[in-house]
């Protein structure tokens, strides 16, 4: 499911475009499990099927070293958390006390007088401003540390050339979504933050739905799966449950990391299936057909369409709360910091400094409603792939780089998917279910 997580500055247009994270790709492992799951299946009929004995048995495959430094190395997120917060509110508060955004305000007005002119030019000098004072922190946090655990495979030279990239998208996208905003705060005043609330969300949705085939590649390079004994199964999947996919896409992702990925998102003709070089590297068919079954489920779940439904709810909550703050903060400090109203471009770090206030706040209840997700893709992915061993296979990678057994607040608080135990449980859970010769609700759980 995740990849490396964003840099500072992709989180800061995070910010802007209200938090909705977009897909994330599931893990897998190289370890085949076929020949396993045909012992647990002749022994089925000799004993019970013990779901948590089975699932401790996967988790001991991990060596202890390797649990220790996954641990840590997740563990150090929460921290990072932490930082992030720190860092975009001081960088906010710099612009503002010093009053750098209404200096970046008036040479936008200078060059022009077209008003949605004037907002791209601000948010270009805001984004470079922005990532010049944190590129430290996002040179330690989405290299250094990557590297330091053994996560990454790029050189500073290739990394450099993402985040230039990732800096051109953030700036094109946070442009147009904010001369949006500013467009509607115009125009209906007060009640600019209900139709700001609603643009977003359909701003979002036009972006999650083109990602996969106009902005991923900017990223990596596509190419057609020519691989029979791997293109025919997942083709088959698609089929049977319903999605329109005639090709199957491998993207590059060993040339960033090894972690492994895949996708299937789009609507009507952007519709994609795609998965990264290490999942067929380093995965089993069954772990392939696992996972696929797992984004298939996303897709088949409308996961996108409702994620925008359950995030819209804590996005007019965030923008109300918004409103409150920008006038507040406004009639406070307004006049010392150069800032004419809330229709001045100026006002887009106290924005910024607001919603990150109630993002980090609502941390726990934006994670459960992706966790929620992620685990129904897991149960769907199950059911339609009928690979409970190649799911755990898929979850033991989680372990690289993703704490595999947290107490049950901790994976509250800080986990976005589903734990790996919690994972494996389902998997064996659905494979005790389904021996040879067990009747339905028969074996032991």
């Amino acid at each position: 499911m995740n990849g490396t997580r964003p840099t500072i500055l992709f989180g800061i247009l995070l910010l802007i475009i209200l938090f909705f994270t977009s897909l994330a790709p599931l893990a897998g492992s190289q370890t085949s499990n076929a020949n396993a799951a045909a012992e647990s299946g002749s022994a089925a009929s000799l004993q019970p099927f013990d779901v948590k004995a089975a699932v401790d048995a996967y988790l001991a495959r991990v060596p202890a070293d390797q649990r220790a430094r996954s641990d840590a190395y997740f563990e150090g997120g929460y921290w990072l958390l932490l930082w992030d917060f720190l860092s975009t509110a001081v960088v906010m508060w710099v612009l503002l006390h010093f009053r750098w955004s209404a200096r970046m305000r008036d040479v936008a007005e200078r060059v022009t007088r077209f008003k949605p002119l004037q907002t791209a030019l601000y948010w270009v000098q805001f984004v470079v401003v922005v990532s010049v004072i944190i590129f430290p922190l996002t040179v330690y946090e989405g290299y250094l540390r990557e590297h330091k655990y053994g996560l990454s495979n790029q050189t500073f030279g290739q990394w450099m050339r993402d985040q230039v990239i990732g800096l051109a998208v953030a700036a094109v996208l946070g442009a147009i979504l904010l001369a949006l905003l500013f467009g509607v705060v115009r125009r209906l005043g007060k009640n600019w933050w209900v139709w700001g609330s609603a643009v977003s969300l359909i701003f979002i949705a036009f972006v999650v739905l083109i990602a996969p085939v106009f902005i991923f590649p900017l990223f990596n390079k596509f190419t057609k799966l020519e691989v029979p004994r791997i293109k025919g199964p997942i083709l088959s999947l698609a089929r049977a449950n319903g999605i329109p996919a005639t090709d199957v896409y491998v993207f590059d992702a060993s040339r960033q990391s090894n972690r492994v990925s895949a996708n299937v998102s789009g609507f009507a003709g952007t519709t994609r299936v795609s998965l990264n070089d290490n999942l067929l590297r380093r995965c089993s068919l069954a772990g392939i057909e696992s996972t696929m079954g797992h984004e298939m489920g996303h897709y088949v779940l409308n996961h996108e369409f409702k994620g925008l439904v359950l995030n819209g709810v804590v996005v007019v909550l965030m923008f109300g709360l918004l409103n409150w703050g920008l006038n507040a903060g406004l009639a406070r400090w307004g006049a010392s910091w150069g800032i004419r109203g809330i229709t001045d471009l100026a006002v887009v770090p106290l924005a910024v400094l607001l919603l990150a206030i109630f993002s980090f706040v609502l941390t726990p209840v934006n994670n459960t409603i992706t966790r929620t997700m992620e685990y129904e893709a897991d149960l769907y992915g199950i059911n339609a792939s009928q690979q409970p061993d190649g799911e755990a296979e898929v979850d033991l990678m989680l372990g690289e780089y993703r704490k595999l057994d947290p107490g049950p607040i901790e994976e509250f608080v800080f986990f976005d998917h589903p734990s790996g135990r919690t994972r494996i449980t389902a998997a064996m859970r659905w494979k005790a279910e389904h021996l040879p010769g067990a009747p339905l609700g028969s074996v032991g759980r």
